[in-house]
């Protein structure tokens, strides 16, 4: 999409000159006269640049430009005036202005500017990406499985093949996203990341597209959606499952013909857009019910990852939470700790239900509640402390019982017991976790004498 720029001037012959000379060189154009017409234009076509006068018959434009960097401080904005001295050009760049440029205007001059403006504000959103890049860990683990999915990263992230990654709540896949992006052509472009469960469903096609000026009450200006903003980057579609039927439908849109409308609005805007979702949900099962689009699983799931849960890989604990120590000891001020051998080995035997989300919470809280340098086994909360390992003696028990009747009972007693502290006792996630029904679980565990508390 070609850069947009709103021209504010009280006098017609520039507006028609400066358009006719911007609009050759591929800009989008669009103008006002006065102030108020400027507010009306910069809130329905949030233009990419401004060129101001500084006589304007209804307010002072160094005013507007004052008003104007506290509200979009990015915003380039180039001043011009016909009667400029050095004393209103050194306040007009003060008060943030790109640059003063004095009437009658140098049109190739305006060129360069404008071309060095927007240039200026690329390499601003640049910078803010490249700190944001490099604060971004990778996924952490030497395990197989987890340097299979390394290894997916690195081939599907040269392409710009559309992306479903699943997984459990709080394994990564946020950062997963963020490794594709960061290793593709578009790395230098934005990453734009969109938590669809926490959007409300009536205002989750104004947030992904944005709308305009009176589509719906308390929609006073027009607003650029996350597709706008991701134009020539990645959009991270998070919990694309919770996503409704009709954002779902807007959605396919884009991937099959790149462009889509804005609430209330009928332009279409075409968009560049690399699309990577995400998922906690089995979308096949939410297919059956009735709550996906079938032919947008088809256009999503084009490469899919898998980040495996920490319970399937607990040999990248301990570099997780060297990782959370460090990263610690750097932001908290509290030192650098370190966990004792007890204490990591009985964080290995955990199975983390929250993945490295909870492991990296964990970390923190001890950090900040242990006494000392070393934090020991006494510092652990109960539900870790209650996975053990067994003892020699007691490793296999159901081998010393004398038939299989008793033997299988005391096996579904120990195997449930772990499981249900595994999970903090809850009887719902236990269920899942190991593949049976809530119900038929909870007969189970009232015949062996175990409850949730267990």
């Amino acid at each position: 999409m070609s850069a947009k720029i709103l021209i504010i001037d009280d006098e017609e012959s520039i507006l028609e000159s400066l358009s006719d000379i911007l609009e050759d060189e591929g800009y989008q154009v669009v103008t006002a006269l006065n102030a108020s017409q400027g507010n009306l234009k910069l809130n329905e076509e949030t233009p990419d640049l401004i060129i101001l006068d500084v006589w304007l018959p209804d307010e002072d434009g160094l005013k507007f430009l004052k008003r104007l960097r506290k509200e979009k401080p990015t915003l380039p904005v180039i001043v011009i005036s016909g009667h400029g001295t050095v004393e209103m050009a050194v306040r007009a760049i003060k008060l943030g202005a790109f640059d003063f440029l004095e009437k009658p205007l140098s049109y190739d001059r305006v060129v360069v500017t404008v071309a060095n403006a927007l240039r200026f504000r690329d390499l601003q959103e640049e910078n803010i990406r490249l700190k944001a890049r490099f604060a971004i860990r990778g996924l952490t683990g030497k395990s197989s499985l987890i340097e299979k999915v390394k290894r997916e990263i690195s081939r599907v992230a040269t392409t710009d093949a559309t992306v479903l990654i699943t997984g459990e709540s709080g394994v990564g896949k946020e950062v997963a996203a963020r490794m594709i992006h960061q290793l593709s052509r578009r790395a230098q472009r934005p990453f734009v990341a969109v938590n669809c469960a926490a959007i409300p469903e009536e205002l989750i096609e104004s947030e992904l597209f944005g709308h305009e000026r009176g589509a719906f009450t308390g929609a006073h200006t027009t607003k650029k959606g996350k597709f706008d903003l991701a134009h020539g980057g990645t959009i991270f579609l998070d919990e694309i499952g919770d996503m409704s039927l009709s954002a779902q439908a807007k959605v396919l849109r884009v991937l099959q013909e790149k462009c889509f409308e804005r609430v209330g609005g009928t332009k279409t805007i075409q968009v560049d857009v690399r699309v990577i979702a995400a998922t906690n949900k089995d979308l096949q099962k939410e297919i059956r019910d009735g709550r996906f689009r079938e032919d947008l699983y088809f256009r999503l799931n084009v490469v899919p990852i898998r980040i495996p849960p920490l319970r399937e890989r607990p040999e990248d604990i301990p570099l997780l939470v060297e990782e959370f120590l460090e990263e610690l000891a750097r932001h908290s001020g509290l030192g650098h700790k370190r966990l004792s051998k007890e204490a990591l080995s009985a964080l290995c035997r955990y199975s983390f239900p929250g993945n490295v989300r909870e492991l990296r919470n964990l970390i923190e809280r001890l950090v900040i509640m242990s006494q000392g340098e070393v934090i020991g086994l006494e510092d652990l909360p109960p539900e870790i402390l209650a996975v053990t390992s067994p003892s020699p003696s007691d490793e296999e028990p159901w081998f010393k019982c004398s038939n299989f009747k008793e033997a299988r009972s005391l096996f579904e007693r120990e195997f449930l017991r772990r499981k249900l502290a595994e999970h903090r006792g809850n009887i719902s996630q236990t269920a899942e976790a190991i593949g049976l029904e809530r119900s038929y679980l909870h007969r189970k565990l009232k015949s062996l004498g175990l409850t949730g508390e267990n």
